[in-house]
């Protein structure tokens, strides 16, 4: 599609990723993965198959221009290095992805195998890597260590989730950001979700915290109420 620029190919890239039609990393390139997901899209809405963004599909994809213009907020640049960084996945097989190795090295986090749960190695990186002044908690690999993050926040765009897993007074859980909710689910922006970094849909029974850094300001945004359905459910790990 090369009537587009790259900006606005990543945020087709990135919508399409919220609602469940994986497009690949996110790099603003027009590439076969990113048109397979606009024909994936198309066909979901009874729309032509065409694997083009026109009018139609746009107006399918993006509906209120809202939710958009809150997603590119400057004011969070964590949820911007999180939405940046959507198809990240791990390895499969033998070795780990050096991205993730990477990540964990910059923030200073033992760590040496993507075999091992990440969902709170990619919201530590996020976090170090744009709020130099921030400090991570305790054992930021343990999904449960980030209700200790940062001082409580609402439910807004960018703010940290942290859900159980398996059993409310056991020790297993999940974390990640709020990147909008539906009528029973949290729609959570987070990395080990299906092993790559990608929007899922949690129920919102499963919550056990909602946390804010403390060196950023309320952003003062409520809510981001989206369709039901849009994303994958998830029942496990997140």
């Amino acid at each position: 599609m090369p009537s587009k620029s790259k900006a606005t190919i990543e945020s087709i890239q990135h919508i399409l990723a919220r609602k469940g039609f994986d497009p690949g990393i996110i790099d603003g390139i027009w590439g076969r993965r990113t048109e397979a997901a606009v024909k994936a899209f198309q066909r979901s809405k009874g729309l032509v198959a065409d694997g083009i963004v026109g009018p139609v599909t746009w107006k399918a994809l993006f509906g209120d221009t809202e939710e958009q213009a809150v997603a590119d907020n400057p004011a969070i640049p964590w949820f911007q290095e999180a939405r940046r960084l959507i198809g990240v996945r791990e390895k499969v097989g033998p070795g780990s992805n050096p991205v993730l190795i990477d990540w964990a090295d910059k923030a200073g986090i033992d760590y040496d195998s993507d075999d091992i749960p990440w969902c709170g190695l990619f919201v530590a990186h996020c976090i170090s890597a744009t709020l130099s002044g921030e400090s991570l908690p305790g054992n930021p690999l343990g999904a449960r260590a980030w209700q200790r993050f940062g001082a409580a926040g609402p439910r807004t765009l960018g703010a940290v989730l942290v859900f159980w897993r398996g059993s409310r007074d056991g020790w297993l859980g999940h974390v990640g950001f709020y990147a909008g909710e539906d009528s029973s689910a949290y729609h959570v922006l987070g990395g080990n979700q299906g092993d790559v970094v990608s929007v899922t849909r949690i129920a919102k029974t499963r919550l056990l915290d909602s946390r804010w850094p403390a060196t950023a300001p309320m952003t003062g945004a409520g809510p981001l109420v989206l369709a039901d359905g849009d994303t994958f459910f998830s029942t496990n790990e997140a």
